[in-house]
């Protein structure tokens, strides 16, 4: 405690602002357990960049921290680009002091040289990714936590690809920002170095969306969708590419349009769990509408609902918006003919459903860690591929290469033209994704987050994945595991038959089991949350549409006999 003591203390001299030193100095007075969650450890960079509580401290999102990062950055820059003329684009969602954070980072870039794009108002993050490159800058900046609560918020780096920042450039950049004190900061803004963006850039990346994303399918006129963006950013967004694809019988939801931090209608504004659809949902049930579609608030993940074999309006998950997204994309290349060097993607705790469809199709199938960084960073490990579409579990797609991350966005409406055609075909979503499994194998996959905060929480997380790790199931559901696959040490081993090989991906703290009927289960810590997450993949043969309930049902029985078996 000491430690964590004087390191607050450091907070305490002149550098710092007279708010932050009040604050400490009550923390350091009447608060041990809170100043010592706010300074036992320096946030990190996790799968989706940083994100945190804001507040006071080294372990909080503030001006301080994210300055540091913004300097860190700003020398890598400078080092990286020694003859340029450095350019940054900034964008920010609806949370809690995004805007205000968001002109201290373009502020600490402008007074380290550095031209700065800053939008004038909040924009979703694939529009940031997209502008990367429109813009010609050398690295973009959003402030946002995604879908945490409203506590969060976050700052995720991109770079001159559009991409998020993968290793060892990520690790590069770190060892830059940790070589750094506080103070050595420049907060000192040059003001004609910052330039306010807006409507040029969103013409341009509607215009690419609708482009990338409107295959002019059949029975738009009759197709009735029900947004709502969850008061995030993608109400900037969604309505007009919707629009100018020919979709004009949308219903927002207006009491979840106005951005708002505070996320006042919904326990999370997380597309995933079926509560925060619940408005909407209920809407498409009163008007008669074919979709509902929803969005994080900073528009890079979507839930899409539709009509079941029953006729009521269901939540997908994302390993089947992206299966059904990912056979349209390439069912429409097959029509051109294929060139040989197409791929698709996703990651390894995503449905194993995507290596098949792959297979039936003759692409190329490509794989990756969680987190969309590593699927864009395929697009530029691979130049002369061509990235058709891809996906994970977690509500994330992309549909080609024109964003560099997942994008809600393009989604959207793609996920409206499959449906508004197979509505017009005399089928629907939902019985097209059907079809899916009679031609690929019926896969059924089940995700368990657990969330566990603070330091004793982080020590019970690691205490479970060691667990898992160390004391491995003889079998699932009567299925004898085959393989144990650990990307912390890159090996994956035949249990069987002492047969192992070598992974050829990033080490990852990420332990998989997959028994002999092909039942796969995951576990990983989240590397944007408090959560250790486990991930259930089991697979049943269907051989007709009509076997439908009956093997679906089968499955959910045996997922639930899954997480008995490991007390989940």
């Amino acid at each position: 405690m000491d430690s964590i003591t004087a390191t607050a203390q450091s907070w305490l001299i002149d550098f710092f602002d007279e708010e932050t030193k009040k604050e400490i100095r009550h923390l350091i007075e009447n608060d041990t357990e809170e100043l010592k969650d706010r300074f036992y450890k320096d946030l990190e960079f996790g799968t989706g960049g940083m994100r945190g509580v804001m507040g006071v401290g080294t372990n909080r999102i503030n001006k301080y921290t994210l300055g540091k990062n913004t300097q860190g950055l700003s020398n890598y820059l400078k080092k990286t680009y020694t003859d340029s003329d450095i350019r940054v684009v900034i964008a920010y969602d609806c949370r809690h002091n995004s805007d205000t954070l968001a002109r201290t980072v373009a502020e600490v870039f402008s007074a380290n040289g550095i031209r700065v794009y800053l939008f004038s108002e909040l924009r979703t993050t694939p529009e940031l990714s997209f502008a990367v490159r429109h813009l010609s800058c050398h690295a973009g900046i959003v402030l946002t936590a995604s879908h945490n609560p409203p506590e969060y918020n976050g700052y995720k780096v991109y770079w001159a690809d559009g991409g998020q920042i993968v290793p060892p450039q990520d690790e590069e950049i770190i060892a830059e920002i940790d070589s750094l004190s506080f103070e050595d900061i420049q907060f000192g803004p040059k003001a004609d170095l910052i330039h306010m963006i807006d409507k040029d850039v969103d013409e341009a990346f509607f215009e690419a969306s609708v482009s990338n994303g409107d295959f002019h399918a059949k029975g738009k006129d009759n197709f009735k969708i029900v947004f709502t963006s969850l008061h995030g950013t993608s109400i900037t967004a969604i309505p007009e590419v919707l629009k100018r694809a020919g979709y004009h019988n949308v219903t927002i939801i207006e009491e979840q349009a106005k951005p708002d931090g505070n996320f006042p209608t919904v326990k999370s504004p997380n597309p995933e769990e079926p509560e925060a659809l619940a408005m909407a949902i209920a809407k498409a049930e009163e008007i008669g509408a074919d979709m509902v579609v929803g969005t994080d608030p900073d528009s890079d993940r979507l839930g899409i609902a539709v009509r079941n074999l029953e006729g009521k309006i269901e939540l997908l998950n994302g390993n089947q918006t992206m299966v059904l997204m990912t056979k349209f994309l390439l069912d429409q290349y097959k029509k051109n003919g294929f060139k040989g060097n197409e791929f698709i993607a996703t990651t390894i705790v995503s449905t194993p459903m995507m290596e098949q469809m792959a297979k039936a199709y003759g692409v190329e199938f490509k794989t990756a860690l969680t987190g969309f960084k590593w699927i864009g960073k395929m697009i530029k490990d691979f130049p002369a591929s061509n990235f058709i579409g891809g996906g994970e579990e977690s509500f994330g797609y992309m549909v080609g290469d024109f964003v560099r991350d997942k994008d809600a966005v393009t989604s959207t409406l793609l996920a409206c033209e499959i449906a508004a055609n197979a509505k017009a075909n005399g089928s629907s979503f939902y019985e097209d994704l059907v079809d899916c499994y009679v031609q690929f194998g019926f896969y059924k996959e089940k995700l368990i987050s657990l969330t566990k905060k603070g330091i004793s929480g982080a020590e019970e997380i690691k205490q479970m994945l060691k667990d898992f790790k160390e004391n491995p199931v003889a079998s699932v559901q009567g299925s004898k595991l085959l393989w144990v696959e650990d990307y912390n040490t890159s090996t994956a081993k035949n249990v069987q038959n002492g047969e192992e090989r070598t992974i050829h991906l990033p080490k990852s703290n990420v332990l998989i089991y997959e028994t002999e009927d092909g039942t796969r289960i995951a576990a990983r810590p989240s590397g944007t949350e408090p959560k250790v997450k486990f991930y259930i993949s089991t697979n049943a043969k269907l051989d007709k549409a009509e076997d439908y309930k009956s093997v679906n049902s089968q499955l959910e029985t045996k997922i639930e006999g899954i997480l008995s078996e490991l007390n989940l």
